[in-house]
């Protein structure tokens, strides 16, 4: 059989494949999007659904030293890691604390703020566009600490200000006027006023992608085996057939690495493994935003099936067996904030794609003229995601990008 023949092939069907099909798109190229399952149904769906502006600031920034020492028991709920995956992945691990330096966090803020504000107003043209508009919730999300972290609280807020983030300091009595139904537990909050939130990111995620099948393109649930260049084309080998274009998009999160490799890329990818689980809420006693628990190191959103918890991180390989423990440690912690019933559903497990420098790639590859690379988003891959897709349709199409995309080339890696 004859090869299927389009302008574009984008793999991966999370936030950052959907967005970049939808953008390439846009541009009036034909598009086929490719995954193995349906939109939004890996790492795009467990997420805590937040649009958020103020994630400028990577995980390892220069607080993350004067933690190290309470991380490294190994009973923390920030962080679990396997000393077997540790050992085989001390490169990567030394090479992510060494961007923990007070030197590297005002660039990678910045490239972090441009590529934020882009999103964030694509996020809100789209979901209206997709007709989703019911999703999103312009209600901020509270950082909130159970100690006196007044002067920490006022720290990050000077910082996000210096990037022009609003935000609003809160004592006790300014959290309860805001979220009266959960415990008045906290002493001190950071209510973050430019952020939104969803109440399923998977859903919104199938919404974008339902955008863009109407625009015309198409989306294909299939195997992804390999891709290969093809003369001036590329050529990428499905389960059920194989599809020939100029240009191939690799977004496939955390397995984008292994497609790479029989290309000569060594894609210094790690996994921040993530949990969540659901539990029915009481109507009567609402959230009414995502609410994340400074000390307990854990998250709390009102979604579309009730009270999402979400873990820290479990530094580990991307397909080790599950580890509940983390999980378990915050659901029982968040039972004393906001009042939640059973479970609803199994717990989840995704994993976040993290490059050492917590950047993004974003751009071509150095050695092959029409391989795009979109990955690494790590925790803010759903805020993210559609300026991510908007570059690389801007790149393609040969047109600069909405935003400086030179702090995420791949060729800085590869």
């Amino acid at each position: 059989m004859k090869d299927q023949t389009v302008d574009v092939i984008v793999l991966g069907a999370g936030i950052v494949g959907v967005s970049a099909a939808y953008a390439a798109r846009q541009r009036g190229l034909a598009v086929v999007l490719v995954d193995r399952r349906e939109p939004g149904s890996e790492t795009s769906y467990g997420n805590a659904g937040i649009l958020s502006s103020g994630s400028i600031l990577p995980l390892n920034k220069p607080s993350l030293w004067s933690a190290l020492p309470s991380y490294l028991t190994n009973r923390h709920a920030a962080l679990r890691w396997d000393p077997g995956w540790a050992m085989a992945n001390i490169d990567w691990i030394v090479r992510f604390l060494a961007n923990a330096a007070p030197s590297r966090v005002k660039p990678r803020a910045t490239a972090l703020h441009g590529l934020i504000g882009e999103s964030l107003k694509l996020h809100r043209e789209w979901i209206v566009k997709a007709d989703a508009a019911q999703r999103i919730r312009e209600t901020g999300w509270l950082k909130a600490w159970r100690s006196d972290a007044l002067a920490a609280a006022k720290e990050e807020q000077t910082f996000l200000a210096e990037y022009g983030i609003a935000s609003e300091v809160l004592d006790r009595q300014a959290i309860s006027a805001l979220e009266p139904n959960i415990v008045p537990l906290y002493k001190v909050g950071l209510l973050h006023t430019q952020t939104a939130s969803v109440d399923s990111p998977g859903a919104v995620v199938k919404a974008y992608a339902k955008m863009f099948a109407s625009s015309g393109g198409e989306v294909r649930q299939s195997d992804i085996k390999a891709i290969t260049p093809d003369g001036e084309r590329w050529r990428a080998v499905l389960a059920d057939g194989a599809i020939s274009a100029h240009h191939v998009v690799v977004a496939l999160g955390p397995w984008s690495a292994d497609l790479l490799r029989p290309l000569g890329y060594r894609v210094p990818l790690a996994f921040e493994r993530g949990y969540h689980r659901e539990f029915m809420p009481n109507p009567a006693r609402s959230l009414q935003r995502p609410i994340h628990d400074a000390e307990g190191s854990f998250l709390m959103t009102p979604m579309e099936q009730g009270i999402r918890v979400t873990s820290g991180v479990e530094l580990t390989a991307r397909d080790a067996p599950s580890s509940f423990a983390q999980l378990d440690q915050v659901v029982a912690v968040a039972r004393s904030v906001v009042e939640f019933g059973d479970a609803v559903g199994e717990p989840w497990r995704g994993a976040r794609p993290t490059l050492p420098d917590s950047l993004p790639v974003i751009g071509p590859a150095p050695r092959h003229s029409g391989l795009w690379l979109a990955f690494g988003n790590q925790h803010i891959g759903f805020t993210t995601g559609p300026a991510t897709g908007a570059a690389i349709a801007a790149m393609i199409t040969g047109t600069p990008p909405p935003f400086d995309v030179s702090a995420f080339s791949p060729s800085r890696y590869l």
